[in-house]
């Protein structure tokens, strides 16, 4: 659903707990395929809409582009950016807008669109929010030390007064609030711990395993290790390829499965790594599932795989997990420690040796144990990230900081 301006801003809203929320998201794209924030952002937009609350969304995207037509949130689409992801829309469009909206969350603080709409707040500071979403984990520091450089350049004027000014920084996990405070200085900001998670959809088990089989024919009626998800460094895809050739030798029935879409240009080198190690054979390369394809995925694996080596919350393994399966994951996919603790998965280092002893250990393990694991993975989802908490956390610290103005 596309807005062009916004009902909301004929006045001041000034929210009472009696009356809805009014929330806009700032994010620079409703594409689903640049990641989690925006699957967030638009399944806890349904979930509020439950509870009685107004979101909106405003993007740089081009207002032709098919999932702004096809959004059933209200986007403002105030692009299509250039090349540099700049678009002189937004500034003027918060401006004249943010008034009509009790919180306006930055989800993406090294993008200019957050930039603009804090620069337009700064008199009205106690309406801005920011939420992380990981960007401030140093490894991005150590992975991409020119990048640094350049994010030092921008943090004193552009990018931390929007953490400094915000009425509340959001963080998914303790573990990112801790490692947030060591990427950059100056760094101070009123910090907030909110569940995060995702909602599964009602489905027909049948019909999403039958959608995704005819997807990837290559897999039916035989085991694989799935992994799904942005194809990318960070994520440690070429340590699922050598592990699997190393750890599955001897089970020639097996096959991995790696879907996603390949956003940096790797997926050739990947398929030369997998033809070095003897299994180019075994694993596919579907592209980005989406929908009863992805959710067929999801029901037909033996266990989800993803030995990140940087990953703030990780939706696709809560995904997984409300599946009932077993999730194999590296120490830097901040909800390790959950995992761990639930038993409904394994967690190891996110190296080749750790990838190795994951996949060694799951391989060990008895039907009963698996179905056990699956079980154990279902109840760590309903425990610690259904959607429904994270939308009721979200509103409950909106509240606080309304109350507090």
């Amino acid at each position: 659903m596309l807005g062009s301006a916004s009902p909301l801003a004929a006045g001041m809203h000034r929210y009472n707990k009696a009356s809805p929320m009014r929330i806009l998201h700032v994010i620079p794209s409703m594409n689903l395929a640049d990641g989690g924030p925006i699957n967030w952002t638009i399944c806890v937009s349904r979930e509020l809409a439950k509870l009685g609350h107004v979101s909106e969304v405003a993007t740089i995207d081009d207002p032709a582009a098919p999932w702004v037509a096809s959004s059933d949130v209200v986007v403002h689409a105030l692009g299509p950016g250039n090349k540099l992801g700049i678009s002189r829309k937004v500034g003027p469009w918060i401006a004249q807008n943010h008034r009509g909206y009790d919180f306006v969350v930055l989800h993406t603080i090294f993008e200019h669109c957050c930039y603009a709409a804090w620069r337009e707040m700064r008199r009205d500071k106690n309406r801005l929010v920011t939420f992380v979403h990981g960007f401030l984990d140093p490894y991005f520091n150590r992975a991409y030390p020119l990048k640094k450089i350049k994010k030092y350049l921008f943090w004193p004027w552009a990018i931390y007064p929007q953490l400094r000014d915000a009425a509340v920084t959001l963080f998914t996990t303790e573990e990112e609030r801790i490692l947030a405070r060591q990427s950059f200085r100056p760094y101070r900001c009123n910090e907030r711990v909110i569940a995060y998670g995702i909602t599964k959809p009602q489905y027909d088990r049948e019909k999403v395993l039958q959608a995704f089989h005819s997807a990837v024919p290559e897999v039916e009626g035989r085991p694989f290790l799935l992994y799904l998800s942005r194809i990318h460094p960070k994520k440690g895809v070429d340590l699922l390829i050598q592990a699997f050739a190393k750890v599955y030798a001897d089970c020639p029935e097996y096959k991995l499965v790696i879907a996603g879409p390949d956003q940096v240009g790797i997926v050739a080198g990947l398929k030369e790594l997998a033809q070095s190690h003897g299994v180019a054979d075994r694993i596919i390369w579907p592209g980005m599932l989406n929908g009863d394809v992805k959710w067929g995925a999801f029901e037909a694996c033996q266990a989800f795989t993803l030995p990140s080596h940087q990953e703030n919350f990780g939706q696709v393994v809560a995904e997984a997990m409300s599946c009932s399966k077993p999730v194999l994951i590296s120490n830097k996919v901040n909800i390790y420690q959950e995992v761990a603790s639930s038993g409904g998965g394994i967690v190891e280092n996110d190296d080749l040796e750790g990838t190795n002893k994951a996949f060694s250990r799951f391989k060990a393990l008895s039907e009963p144990e698996v179905a056990a694991m699956g079980r154990a993975a279902l109840s760590c989802f309903h425990e610690k990230f259904e959607l429904e908490q994270s939308a009721k956390d979200f509103i409950r610290v909106l509240e606080e900081a309304a109350k507090s103005r």
